[in-house]
């Protein structure tokens, strides 16, 4: 386990690159491979976990039965990329405490429908690239357009979060 402060900086990096990206690429594993699909994420300050609302009718759920490893892709000013474990939450307090009346249109129900579950994605690790820095980005682009090495250009970062 990374000592407190290490693990502290990390998720605050991590919350501070995802605050303000609403939507985020959930990918779980089918029969078939890989598949995403876009979620909206809960607003709730990061600590290393994320929070997505779902139905029990949805192949996700199912997917999730059978295999919790997950991926979660946020792109806006910078890109990240959190790996984790995924948790079916049956928590109809929680449901509602992250209700919002677009859901109601967007899932075509209520928020006390049985049928709602909660996915908690434990995270395990983040990558990131940092494309709000517009110096590091150009410095990033020009070595590679020049077919240079790229490693210093300090663009993409991975961190434990567990």
């Amino acid at each position: 386990m990374k000592p407190n402060n290490e693990h502290q900086e990390a998720v605050e990096k991590v919350r501070e690159l995802i605050k303000d990206i609403k939507t985020a690429m959930l990918t779980t594993v089918s029969e078939e491979g890989l598949v995403s699909r876009p979620m909206k994420t809960q607003d709730v300050e990061f600590d290393g976990d994320l929070w997505f609302l779902t139905k029990k009718d949805t192949s996700k759920f199912h997917e999730l039965l059978h295999n919790r490893q997950v991926n979660v892709a946020y792109a806006g000013d910078s890109f990240v990329s959190i790996r984790g474990e995924a948790e079916l939450v049956q928590s109809p307090e929680k449901v509602k405490e992250f209700w919002s009346p677009l859901y109601e249109k967007l899932l075509e129900t209520t928020y006390d429908d049985p049928n709602l579950v909660l996915i908690k994605v434990n995270a395990d690790t983040a990558e990131y690239w940092d494309a709000g820095n517009k110096f590091k980005m150009v410095k990033y682009l020009f070595r590679r357009l020049a077919g240079k090495e790229t490693e210093g250009t300090e663009m993409n970062h991975v961190v434990e979060l567990k």
